[in-house]
């Protein structure tokens, strides 16, 4: 089943964010800061969150980014490239995922590493260029217009110089390291593909992520556990003209009314672990926005449900239910009082957004 939708804009409400740690910027090292942060200067605060790679499935940055949504200015640090070295991964910057932050009113850092460590034959503990990035934190600092503007601009004017920094770095690190790099024709290659503007890069990346889509529509997770192979692709154009391509884990459709199911699945604890929960919901805070959503080219209503699961669990239940069921489904799980209050706040956060959390045993 192939699903459309559009999105217009974001509206929702973060509730589960956790507190970040505060940090002076006069002297700040970004390498030694944690996943998610605020910045200080004296007069400016900024909510900060880093990914360790471009590519958003391999490293699953979307719970580091939640972490600073309900700051009011936030900046994410990507890297444009990421080698480990020819026996590791490679990985390039996504269109996409410069959208999705515009989407979310993020400011995004393209950034590139200039140091390491060798582990074997691969690159471990990549740094960032830490002077440059705190250069660009102190022109978001003195930067009035929108996080969109600030993105747009960042590829027109600034990638290219970035992708340069990016090989003139790997090429001093693997002489320095004495370690074989998958070599800059790739980069080079890379540099020309997006071409000069917007529009190519957004090509470029669409039509990696398409193909990347279709690989994901008949590939199932470790963390899923699917009660039928019922995946669809979904495809989110947003008013700036970029496009996400995601699969939905499983689809529901009856009498013109689809249901979107988003699933994390433990193995062998009682719910899946906090960061996968909270990757799921960055996924509902797209889907409990989308307007004008068809199935195969027909309009249809939807819901959007976020599902966990565990072979541990005993029973279900639902964000909807009774607090007296949720309450009786807490104790019969014996859940410890932590995992009682996320779910609460979990369960609140649906209610407020629109969307249905279901939890329950699957054999």
């Amino acid at each position: 089943m192939n699903i459309l939708g559009k999105i217009t804009g974001i509206k929702y409400k973060v509730s589960l964010a956790r507190e970040l740690k505060t940090f002076n910027l006069e002297g700040f090292d970004v390498n030694s800061s944690p996943t998610a942060f605020i910045v200080n200067d004296g007069k400016n605060s900024f909510a900060v969150s880093k990914w360790v790679s471009p590519k958003r499935t391999r490293s699953y940055p979307y719970e580091r980014v939640y972490n600073t949504l309900n700051i009011s200015k936030k900046i994410t640090i990507i890297p444009v490239v990421k080698d480990e070295g020819v026996d590791g991964d490679r990985d390039f910057l996504q269109w996409d995922s410069i959208s999705l932050m515009s989407l979310l009113d993020v400011y995004v850092i393209l950034a590139y590493y200039t140091s390491a460590t060798r582990n074997g034959s691969k690159l471990k503990k990549q740094k960032f260029d830490n002077t440059y990035i705190l250069s660009k934190i102190c022109e978001i600092k003195e930067y009035h217009s929108s996080s969109l503007h600030w993105n747009l601009n960042e590829l027109k004017t600034n990638l290219h110089h970035v992708i340069d920094n990016v090989k003139k770095s790997y090429l001093r690190i693997e002489k320095l390291m004495n370690i074989r790099m998958h070599g800059i024709e790739g980069i080079d290659k890379f540099k020309k593909e997006i071409g000069e503007d917007v529009s190519s890069f957004m090509e470029f990346s669409r039509n990696k992520a398409q193909k990347a889509q279709s690989r994901e529509l008949v590939t199932v997770q470790p963390k899923e556990n699917l009660s039928s192979l019922t995946k669809a692709r979904i495809t989110i154009t947003n008013y700036l003209g970029g496009k996400y391509f995601f699969t939905v884990d499983e689809v529901i459709l009856i009498n013109g009314k689809l249901q979107l199911k988003e699933k994390k699945h433990s193995k062998k604890g009682l719910l899946p672990a906090k960061g996968d929960i909270i990757d799921g919901v960055v996924k509902m805070i797209l889907f409990s926005n989308l307007i004008q959503v068809k199935a195969n080219n027909i309009n249809v209503s939807y819901t959007s449900v976020l599902e966990l699961t565990s072979f541990k669990l005993s029973g279900s239940i639902c964000s909807d239910d009774s607090d007296v069921a949720i309450t009786k489904y807490f104790e019969k799980n014996a859940f410890s009082k932590q995992r009682k209050t996320f779910l609460i706040r979990l369960f609140d956060e649906a209610k407020t957004n629109n969307f249905t959390v279901n939890i329950k045993q699957v054999k």
